[in-house]
């Protein structure tokens, strides 16, 4: 390995991994989007699609940056054919892990302003229906939410400059245990509200007419979708991870335990906002308004609210926060690799680059809430537009043609390299399925998300 950084315990890599996956989406988007295609039915097929879809190009990202030891661009580089081009597509996944992180640290700190409001007693001035009033204030106030994307950008650089282990792999660690003590204990204090069963019902039991209602293909569909999207593949957010990591274990495996891991914190939250929706007869709403503006009107009606609220926002902090130091240290290996820079300089000028061009998206609720960019969206939604539809399912295809196509790495280097070590073995004659079957699955996903 020579002196590439590694982690130091197996527990340090799936953690940072799993944090890297784990983000807003688990809990914003999963529960709605469950309710909506009938429970239980949308989650047996989500599980097959993280199965068949997820798992997959999780191992093929991991084995890149194994095989390599190094970054995005390099990594190529050092697996690809003579004379090839794949390592073009590394540069995309720099562009891709800087324009995520120019919205994401803006949304992050949303998280931390609402923590400190309801630690510091905000909340309990503001009267009931009147949470859309914070949450709009928020987004006008270009001075506040600028303090807290700073907050999470210089606090998000300073924990990756000190270093793969004892700054990111101490600090994600940290941070993901206390995030799934809290989980629970949060789902557990919203199963027990009075009310709470009806939430659960919806949330548990299939209800095929639900699903059969939005149609079974859309059912589908969606799954499929948030199956893809949770694990953030595609802009090797996880294949800096891959090149950290020791040749102990098999790359399924551990694709499976990230996997699992990401899963968990998606099923629990729908535990969470389900019963107490039911319980305060609120509607469980899709995306943002849901965490800012019906879950803190639930919070004002429990007992100890402000209790609740502070750790609801502390969970959802450590959620998003633990996705950006991750992308945050693929930035910095990145520059590191390419420009021979030292971990220091690389810091400062991310740090630097990310502040700068985050700052469009605070603005875009405020001074620049008249600009509209892509399909008249506006800042923040151009840009996850950009990330979302065009760079993760793109990218994924390329990993994975990468992988299985005798142009690229080449499919018996893939399964040799993901079944090295103890663990759970990627069977050979998946080779069909993942040449032929599986890119048509995600160009799927990429055509439905362009239209």
């Amino acid at each position: 390995m020579g002196n590439r950084a590694v982690f130091g315990s197996r527990l340090g890599f799936l953690l940072v991994s799993a944090g890297c996956a784990i983000g807003i989406g688990n809990v914003w988007k999963f529960p709605y989007v469950a309710g909506q295609y009938g429970g239980a039915v949308f989650v047996l097929f989500y599980l097959a699609f993280l199965i068949l879809m997820g798992i997959p190009v999780m191992t093929m990202e991991l084995a890149v940056g194994r095989a390599s030891r190094k970054s995005a661009v390099e990594a190529y580089k050092a697996l690809e054919p003579k004379g090839s081009f794949w390592h073009m597509h590394g540069w995309f996944c720099i562009l891709g892990c800087a324009m995520l992180m120019m919205y994401y640290t803006t949304v992050s700190g949303w998280m931390l302003a609402y923590f400190w409001k309801f630690v510091s007693g905000t909340f309990s001035q503001v009267m009931h229906g009147e949470t859309a009033a914070v949450f709009g204030a928020m987004l006008g106030n270009p001075l506040e939410m600028g303090l807290f994307m700073a907050i999470t950008v210089f606090l998000g650089f300073a924990v990756c400059g000190f270093g793969l282990q004892s700054g990111v792999e101490r600090v994600t660690k940290t941070m993901m245990m206390a995030l799934l003590v809290l989980i629970v204990v949060l789902a557990i204090n919203s199963m027990l509200l009075p009310g709470g069963n009806e939430g659960l019902k919806f949330y548990l039991l299939p209800d095929w007419d639900r699903a059969a209602n939005a149609g079974l293909f859309n059912v589908a569909a969606a799954a499929m979708n948030q199956a893809f999207f949770t694990l953030s593949l595609g802009v090797a957010a996880l294949e800096i991870f891959g090149s950290y990591m020791s040749d102990e274990f098999t790359l399924a495996g551990e694709a499976i335990r990230i996997t699992a891991l990401d899963t968990f914190v998606a099923f629990l939250s729908g535990l969470i906002i389900f019963p107490a929706c039911f319980a305060y007869d609120v509607k469980p709403d899709q995306g943002p308004s849901l965490i800012f503006i019906t879950l803190p009107e639930i919070f004002l009606n429990m007992p100890i609210g402000a209790l609740w609220g502070s750790l609801f926002f502390i969970f959802m902090t450590f959620a998003s926060f633990s996705t950006v130091t991750a992308v945050f240290e693929n930035l910095i290996a990145c520059s590191m690799d390419n420009f021979g820079w030292t971990r220091k300089k690389a810091v400062l000028a991310n740090l630097a680059f990310i502040f700068v061009f985050s700052i469009p998206c605070v603005l875009g609720y405020n001074i620049l809430k008249d600009v509209h960019f892509i399909g008249a969206r506006d800042v923040l939604d151009s840009e996850d537009f950009i990330v979302s539809n065009l760079l993760l399912p793109l990218g994924s295809l390329i990993y994975l043609l990468f992988c299985v196509s005798k142009w690229g790495w080449g499919f018996d280097n893939y399964l040799a390299e993901v079944n090295k070590g103890t663990g759970t073995k990627m069977p050979g004659w998946l080779k069909s399925y993942f040449r032929y079957i599986l890119p048509l699955l995600i160009l799927f996903i990429f055509i439905k998300g362009l239209f």
